[in-house]
């Protein structure tokens, strides 16, 4: 009996000998089991409650009719009990009058928490215990709040290896200026020392060696250096890991057919010298083989089919976790299993249940008996809590659709196709599974979506290049241009449509770059064809380092427009997209000389280029943070051919009668203007060669970058990156473009606007291309390993995980160079920021391990501040 019923059933008792002592005494007669009419109610004690709050909260009222004793007085008292608020609760019968009776309520209010003294801990951690235990100041201080706070910080300690913990509670009772009794409240804790594993001992283990079974024990280690993995856990004892880890060792057994395998673990045994030992009895049992299979029920599938599926054959040792995992693996929603298998193609109430049939000696006969239940079609398909999107917009990304058969496959792909779609959060996405109806054959599903913030704000400023620069860009990833005339669509802009408009502007005393990009990811509205649009526009100013000034009148500036399509295909599978596009850009040099075009001060360069990519996408749910999955593409940049079909002979183009200097007259010259005789004394007009040479840019750019996500225990994932990448030229006389090259090393931001020089990631050297030429490298290899775990990713305020990476690459100026294990090497730690409103954050400290180019000493640590970095 709790305290509770121990305290109701005092209180019926004493009711009981007041209404035969008491009310008798007062009335002179009693009829038991007579209505009575509650003629008043009045309250006693010394609670400091309003009065007819304490008659109501008991559920008595005036005009009343009750029986005494009856349920509705007993009730009454169990009420008030389990308020919580009292330590004591009587009820009187003071008076009777014919059919009308007087009741009176005694109380005595619990008293409330003045004070509480914690002593024993950092004064850090004073706070976080009251607020874990909610010992805050008025409430009511009951036995059982005492008992909790004590078992709390008892299991807490425990569990960080401090189980010799005690944990003592004095509540004091003060009274107040009121004469109001309160409690101050005092709690001493020993901690005591942690304690640590001395040995961890087995007794009973033939077939596997301690050693073996103590590697199994992931979180219950012996402390120094007898396991090696232990430099990674402490050794600690905690009840429940430690648990976790004898099942692990049952586990082991079971994979290797030890089906009776029994596994006792003592409780700690006490050392003198402090520490404990654990003494782990194994019982293994028989070895068990695998004997007759058979398959009943099924009519979908065959015997030979769903036996090649279960991939258990007769005379196998018997693997119980494999058998359960091939039947149903709780660990994967996309496992490969027969459960899957049947929940994929139409049957959701089907069941596989594997059966024992027969033990002979060591040899263990199954019948996997399979009900398949009536084939399943979805009938409604439903999307609640999508504000802002609008709802086709939704449904076009969903693969479950009304009439279809049923598939759990098709349910959790559409849960992805939401969660990339980057307008929800993706950790909050719930498949609601309503109405199942096994008879008719049908179900609905309702998927729950919470919207997030999907625009993005950038904003920089700063000193630099001669004065101050400034960034601003806006990004509206759910954007509506239909409505961008539409008044009433404002909210603050017209959204909903699943559409990016994107701005950016940037500005210096040296330069100024505005663009503008907009992507439909539905053209038409009827397939998933993505159309892209974007312009851009710089110029690039003189600047004098000495004197400060910049001249404006001499510019370079750069006009870049591109179109693109991108459609999604079904072969080999929907994961694959093939994209298209065409690009030009313009170059115009007003009295400006850059190494780029070498001799050309005044003139012009054309780029005109296609793309073809071929991207396959399967990441997970949450695009910020995959937890499984990859992702990979293949991409080739080509020019048209010129120099192939102009006729122009580049090896020898300095040479030919058209570029050669001539004077006003007409006759060849030197470079000083001298007329010469001979054709071959004459000198080349260099812009002249240039010119020629630079009026259309002609290459070819192949590259490869490959993602996989690895979930290695919970959300600890590991993704594992390649990039590869080379510039060619179809005519080696003309030679490879300045344009287009890679740049190594740093945070990867950023790039060139003169030569559109993409810049590689390489974390632990410099900015700015430190691994590669100046003008960027034609080839490079990069790998990269990061570990990544979650710190807080359910947060509507941001996404926050933390890493640890490797890396090694390197970029080569020529293709005879190319050395594919040169490579220079980093590694190091960082943390990722994603808020809804400015992208993603993150800071990373990366130690490279090998020198510069032209450096005699390893590079050591750098810093890299990440800014719309990909996820």
């Amino acid at each position: 009996m709790n305290n509770l019923s121990r305290k109701i059933f005092y209180s019926l008792i004493l009711f009981f000998l007041v209404l035969s002592t008491k009310t008798y005494a007062q009335v002179g007669s009693y009829v038991s089991g007579t209505k009575y009419l509650i003629e008043d109610i009045t309250v006693s004690g010394n609670a400091s409650f309003n009065k007819q709050t304490i008659v109501t909260f008991s559920g008595l009222r005036k005009g009343q009719e009750v029986i005494i004793p009856g349920e509705k007085t007993s009730d009454a008292i169990k009420k008030l009990w389990a308020s919580n608020l009292f330590s004591d609760v009587n009820l009187y019968v003071t008076k009777v009058d014919g059919k009308s009776i007087y009741l009176n309520i005694e109380v005595k209010e619990l008293p409330s928490l003045d004070e509480v003294k914690i002593t024993g801990v950092k004064k850090s951690k004073r706070d976080e215990i009251i607020k874990e235990n909610k010992l805050t100041k008025g409430i009511k201080v009951t036995e059982n709040l005492l008992t909790t706070t004590k078992n709390y910080l008892q299991n807490k300690y425990a569990k960080e290896g401090y189980i010799a913990s005690k944990v003592y509670l004095n509540p004091v009772s003060v009274k107040d200026s009121t004469g109001k009794e309160k409690i101050n409240l005092v709690v001493n804790i020993d901690k005591g020392k942690k304690v640590k594993i001395s040995n961890i001992d087995f007794t009973g283990n033939e077939s596997f060696k301690s050693s073996k079974l103590r590697k199994k024990m992931k979180n219950t280690k012996e402390k120094g250096f007898k396991n090696p993995l232990r430099i990674f856990k402490r050794s600690k004892f905690v009840k429940e890991k430690y648990e976790e880890d004898l099942a692990k060792i049952v586990e082991k057994y079971k994979e290797n057919g030890y089906r009776d395998i029994k596994v006792e673990g003592s409780d700690p045994i006490f050392n003198e010298d402090k520490t404990i030992s654990l003494k782990i009895d194994i019982k293994e049992g028989k070895k068990y083989y695998i004997g007759d299979i058979e398959f009943t029920g099924n009519t979908v599938y065959t015997d030979k089919y769903l036996k090649q599926k279960l991939g258990l054959f007769r005379g196998d040792v018997y693997n119980a976790i494999l058998l359960e995992k091939q039947i149903a693996d709780v660990t994967d929603p996309d496992a490969n299993d027969i459960t899957n298998l049947y929940q994929n193609n139409g049957y959701m109430f089907s069941s596989v249940v594997p059966v024992e049939t027969g033990v002979r000696n060591d040899t263990i006969d199954f019948e996997i008996r399979i009900s398949e239940g009536k084939l399943t079609r979805f009938k409604h398909i439903t999307v609640t809590g999508n504000d802002k999107t609008n709802d086709h917009v939704v449904y076009r990304e969903l693969r479950t659709k009304p009439g279809q058969i049923y598939s759990k496959q098709k349910i959790i792909r559409s849960l992805r196709e939401l969660g990339q779609m980057g307008f929800f959060d993706a950790e909050q996405l719930v498949p609601n599974i309503k109405n199942p109806n096994p008879n008719e054959g049908t179900v609905d599903v309702e998927y729950s979506v919470v919207e997030k913030g999907s625009s993005q704000v950038e904003l920089q400023g700063g000193y630099g290049g001669g004065g101050f620069i400034g960034t601003l860009g806006l990004s509206f990833n759910n954007f509506s241009i239909k409505n961008i005339f539409n008044k009433e669509a404002y909210h603050p802009l017209p959204m909903g449509d699943g559409q990016t408009l994107s701005l950016r502007a940037s500005a210096a005393q040296t330069y100024q770059t505005y663009s503008l990009s907009f992507m439909e990811p539905w053209l038409g509205g009827k397939k998933p064809q993505q159309f892209s649009v974007s312009f851009s526009y710089s110029r690039y100013f003189r600047y004098d380092s000495g004197t400060r000034r910049v001249d404006k009148d001499q510019q370079f500036g750069i006009i870049g427009i591109s179109l693109g399509l991108a459609k999604r295909l079904k072969v080999p599978d929907d994961y694959f997209t093939l994209s298209q596009s065409v690009s030009l850009q313009h170059y115009n040099l007003k009295n400006y000389q850059t190494s780029l075009f070498r001799n050309i001060k005044d003139g012009h360069a054309n780029s005109l280029a296609y793309t073809v990519g071929l991207s396959r996408d399967s990441k997970g749910i949450n695009p910020i943070y995959p937890e499984r999955g990859s992702k990979f593409s293949l991409t080739g940049k080509f020019t048209f051919p010129y120099s192939l079909v102009n006729g122009v002979d580049y090896k020898n183009l300095e040479n030919l009668e058209e570029y050669k200097l001539k004077n006003s007259h007409g006759n060849y010259v030197d470079e000083n203007n001298n007329v010469v005789a001979d054709f071959n004394d004459a000198t080349a007009d260099l812009s002249k060669v240039d010119q020629e040479r630079y009026k259309w840019l002609e290459f070819y750019k192949v590259k490869f970058e490959g993602d996989w996500y690895t979930s290695l225990h919970k959300r600890l994932v590991l993704r594992t990156n390649v990039n590869f990448g080379f510039l060619g030229a179809y005519n080696d006389d003309r030679g490879i473009v300045p344009f287009e090259r890679f740049s190594l090393g740093g945070s990867g931001l950023g790039g060139s606007g003169l030569q559109n020089i993409e810049t590689v990631r390489m974390r632990g050297y410099p900015d700015n291309g430190s691994l590669s030429a100046n003008d960027g490298g034609i080839i490079f290899n990069r790998f990269s390993l990061e570990l990544r775990h979650p710190i807080a990713m359910k947060s509507q305020a941001a996404s926050i995980y933390g890493l640890v990476f490797a890396e090694a690459g390197n970029s080569f100026n020529d293709y005879s160079e190319y050395d594919p294990f040169n490579m220079y090497r980093s590694a190091g730690a960082g943390i990722r920021i994603f808020m809804p409103a400015f992208g993603l954050l993150g800071i990373d400290f990366g130690h490279g391990f090998d020198a510069l180019p032209g450096q005699s000493e390893k590079n050591g640590w750098e810093t890299h501040f990440i800014l719309g970095r990909e996820f």
